[in-house]
């Protein structure tokens, strides 16, 4: 699925809308939604619902009620109440499974404060609101300069205009609390607009900017994921994976959402395997788990007196050592249980497709003398008599 903007150029070559899966024709949106209800109709005497979703810029959607009975469809650009003026939108989706969406935001159908839809947008409407969309930018920067001038320890990620141009929302990150009233003063002076600061969290900040992600592709959060879990460090320590900051944490300086992706994974794998601070007592002396591989089920243990010596024992071996361990027996040692574990067949490694050898560069290249072809003498031709 692609949008008119995300057409090839000439060239060839993917132009791209670059609004970060939030295109304005609906094509491409990370936020569309299939209506799987639409060929289907409502059972006799039944209204359709009256409420519809309509989305805004980048991950913004609300719910408004259809109060003129407007015939409406996925795609629709719609002018909707807002607290002061309309704002222009998109309809994502009609009928009952509105209904299901709201129950899911837990917004009540029956409220009466849920906003209405004015009209379909009008072509004056929808020329107004993208000339809007299109000063953003240059708002932003200008906006920028301003906080810097007055030396503002925040940072302005994001401009949304309201669809008739009178006001524009501000999304901004901080450390700490920041007094803004100077630059909203200065910002409506220079623009001449209404002016409203919303903060936003650091991952809010990269889903609408977006990014490439370490993995090398488009951050989760820009294209496709649309709510953010929490994300501790437990989730790396389940997946025993180094407590590393600058491994585990993404664009936003957060922990990467993709640490959940297999969590679940993990945790019913590591239902009936041993804890990792499991002790083995033998005749020896005491053992230690210094590694464990959840999948090939193998635990490494060693010896308090010898860390540097392991042995690998399977995950059954290991319950069974402590079954006996909570009968107060002790096993002789740990190498009897190692034997069982090492294979007596080695693979080696065979180049049987040809591949060349990869230290082909570390030797030296042997130079070929270039034989000198010796010159016949030429021969001195006879003195005329």
């Amino acid at each position: 699925m692609a949008c008119s903007s995300c057409s090839t150029g000439k060239d060839g070559q993917p132009r791209g809308c670059k609004n970060n899966g939030t295109c304005g024709t609906d094509g491409c949106n990370k936020l569309t939604v299939f209506d799987w209800l639409s060929n289907m109709s409502l059972p006799n005497g039944q209204k359709p619902f009256d409420c519809v979703e309509v989305r805004f810029k980048n991950s913004r959607k609300e719910f408004f009620r259809n109060t003129e009975n407007l015939t409406l469809s996925i795609g629709d650009v719609v002018a909707t109440q807002a607290k002061s003026g309309h704002d222009v939108g998109v309809v994502t989706l009609t009928g009952e499974l509105v209904r299901i969406q709201m129950k899911k935001k837990k917004v009540a159908p029956d409220d009466r404060t849920i906003p209405k839809i004015y009209r379909k947008a009008t072509q004056r409407d929808i020329d107004i609101w993208q000339k809007c969309r299109d000063r953003e930018e240059e708002i932003k920067k200008r906006s920028r300069e301003i906080a810097i001038s007055l030396k503002l320890e925040m940072k302005l990620s994001d401009v949304e205009f309201q669809g008739d141009g009178s006001k524009a929302t501000f999304y901004y990150t901080a450390e700490d609390r920041v007094d803004f009233r100077q630059l909203i003063k200065d910002m409506a002076k220079a623009f001449g607009i209404r002016i409203e600061m919303r903060q936003i969290g650091y991952r809010q900040e990269a889903q609408r900017l977006g990014g490439i992600g370490s993995c090398g592709r488009e951050l989760c959060c820009s294209t496709w994921l649309t709510d953010f879990r929490s994300v501790s460090t437990a989730s790396a320590r389940y997946q025993q994976l180094a407590l590393n900051p600058q491994k585990l944490a993404g664009q936003c300086g957060k922990l990467k959402c993709c640490l959940n992706y297999e969590l679940d994974m993990y945790l019913e794998a590591l239902k009936n395997f041993p804890p990792s601070d499991c002790k083995l007592k033998t005749q020896k002396g005491i053992a230690f788990c210094q590694k464990a591989d959840i999948f090939k089920e193998t635990l490494w243990f060693s010896y308090k007196d010898e860390p540097a010596t392991w042995h690998t024992l399977s995950k059954d071996q290991v319950l069974e050592i402590l079954e006996l361990n909570k009968k107060n027996e002790k096993v002789a040692s740990l190498e009897e249980y190692a034997a069982d574990n090492v294979n007596e067949e080695k693979t080696t490694f065979e180049n049987v497709v040809g591949q060349d050898s990869l230290t082909r560069f570390d030797r030296p290249k042997n130079k070929k003398r270039r034989k000198k072809k010796r010159r016949k003498p030429k021969s001195k031709a006879p003195n005329a008599k």
